[in-house]
């Protein structure tokens, strides 16, 4: 949708209601086909009629319904036809079939070869009405189920990870090929750079993913209980515990155990975790019987563990153990490019989240959000765009949302110094069209492509701009690389 007053920036439209469920009724009876509709509509289901098998299988090809009231005895295309169609061109379609006394078992044939249920002649219309109403909850149900696993596939599969960066295009390859696999992997990187949805992504796009998985954060648990937390305990292992109790392994059994900030965990704990990794054998807290446990471990850490095994409080044995496969999330300020595309979907989030209509982002608000150097990386990112959502008092987030640290006006976008292609002070002594190049290029990298946005930014005509962009890309710049831009 188009803001009226900026028509070359995108803003959200009102999320559509989900439509009506879709009736077609395929009988070459028209009198009981056209009673079988108003039976129907007087109920609130919008009812489409085919009075021949072949109108009504043409309708499959054509057009999209949730149910199928079909004739199953007809003279052109019959009712097992209709059920072939539609298991081809509308797989989540329920299929009801209608038969007579003579053709009930053909009836129960169908309902082997995937329909829903069958009505025997002659039909009531309570009866009608009660059999697909039970097609309509099963159709709801895998429209539920369909739209929860989106929201999975969304928060934690790889496509639903945002990024622009080559830098975390290479995480994601990476993740792509480890996540099929068993191996233990630990994830690096600083506090707030998403080490957990990466955890969550790797579950998710496993042969594990029906399974738990289970998260601990291995510097949130007091040091005494953190073999409790792990392995579990049994009643009166200590003044505390009351009842027997599983610990994580247990109840991560056949999924996954994702460990967080692991270089906290005590000596003590890292000898009886190698075990248990080396085994597959855990041990309750003062219990002698072990149970057998089958967890794909993933770990992540914002120390460094090998200045951790230096100083003694890391073992090196586990280090090993837990490293088989290593991902570094790069901070947020060495992959700029994903500053904007990150911005653009808390902005949605947490408009979403606030009942509130954001259209956008400004150009300024935007160059400030680029430049800063995000200490606290994503996590700090997406809680300075809720809190600038929730201030918002226009519908455009600006500089006068902005939190604090970014609106001092002491503060200068050192940091764009060093991003993609050189800073300004590697600009000096260069010619006006290799900084006019440079210009164009950071700032189409600061709004991800958009040719039109940066040209509003850039205070030159857009068809200006499209024509330097030609020139780069001709090589009339002196034989420059070509410039590389998103449409």
């Amino acid at each position: 949708m188009k803001d009226e007053k900026n028509p070359d920036r995108i803003s959200d439209a009102a999320e559509p209601a989900g439509p009506p469920l879709r009736v077609l009724i395929v009988d070459n009876d028209q009198a009981l086909a056209y009673t079988m509709e108003e039976s129907l509509t007087k109920v609130g289901h919008p009812c489409t009629v085919a009075t021949s098998g072949q109108e009504g299988a043409r309708k499959i090809e054509t057009d999209n319904f949730d149910i199928i009231v079909t004739d199953l005895m007809m003279n052109d295309v019959d009712g097992m036809e209709i059920l072939n169609r539609a298991r081809q061109a509308l797989p989540d379609a329920q299929v009801i079939m209608v038969t007579g006394h003579a053709t009930i078992s053909r009836a129960v044939e169908a309902m082997q070869h995937g329909a829903f249920n069958f009505l025997e002649k002659p039909i009531t219309p309570n009866k009608l009405r009660a059999v697909v109403e039970k097609a309509v909850e099963s159709v709801r149900l895998k429209q539920q189920n369909t739209e929860l696993q989106g929201r999975l596939d969304e928060k934690f599969g790889f496509e639903g990870i945002i990024y622009a960066s080559d830098k975390m295009k290479q995480v994601i390859d990476r993740l792509k090929r480890i996540a099929p696999t068993d191996a233990s992997v630990l994830i690096t990187g600083e506090s707030g750079t998403g080490k957990e949805v990466i955890a969550q992504a790797l579950h998710q796009n496993s042969p594990r993913k029906g399974k738990r998985i289970v998260a601990l954060n291995c510097a949130a648990v007091a040091e005494n209980l953190v073999e409790s937390e792990l392995f579990g305990h049994v009643k009166g292992a200590y003044t505390d515990a009351v009842a027997d109790r599983q610990g994580a392994f247990e109840y991560a059994n056949g999924g996954t155990l994702f460990l967080d900030e692991i270089g906290d965990m005590p000596l003590p704990t890292q000898i009886k975790l190698l075990r248990v990794l080396e085994d597959g054998l855990i041990t309750r807290v003062g219990d002698n019987k072990t149970t057998k446990v089958n967890v794909r471990m993933v770990s992540a850490t914002n120390r460094s563990l090998e200045d951790a095994i230096k100083a003694g409080t890391f073992r090196n044995d586990l280090y090993f153990r837990l490293k088989v496969v290593t991902i570094h999330l790069p901070p947020l300020r060495e992959r700029r490019e994903d500053i904007v595309p990150l911005t653009d979907h808390f902005r949605r989030q947490f408009a979403r989240r606030h009942h509130k209509t954001i259209k956008s982002v400004s150009p300024a608000a935007t160059k400030r959000l680029y430049a800063y150097d995000w200490p606290g990386n994503v996590r700090q990112l997406r809680n300075a765009i809720d809190a600038m959502v929730v201030l918002d008092q226009d519908g455009i987030l600006d500089v006068d949302d902005l939190p604090p640290e970014l609106m001092d006006e002491s503060f200068t976008p050192a940091a764009t110094a060093n991003i993609a292609g050189g800073g300004p002070l590697e600009l000096v002594g260069k010619t006006m069209d290799d900084i006019e190049r440079w210009a164009i290029e950071q700032t189409l990298t600061l709004t991800s492509g958009n040719r039109e946005e940066a040209a509003r930014i850039l205070d030159i005509g857009a068809r200006t701009l499209y024509r330097k962009l030609e020139k780069y890309q001709s090589g009339d710049d002196g034989g420059k690389q070509e410039l590389a831009t998103e449409e």
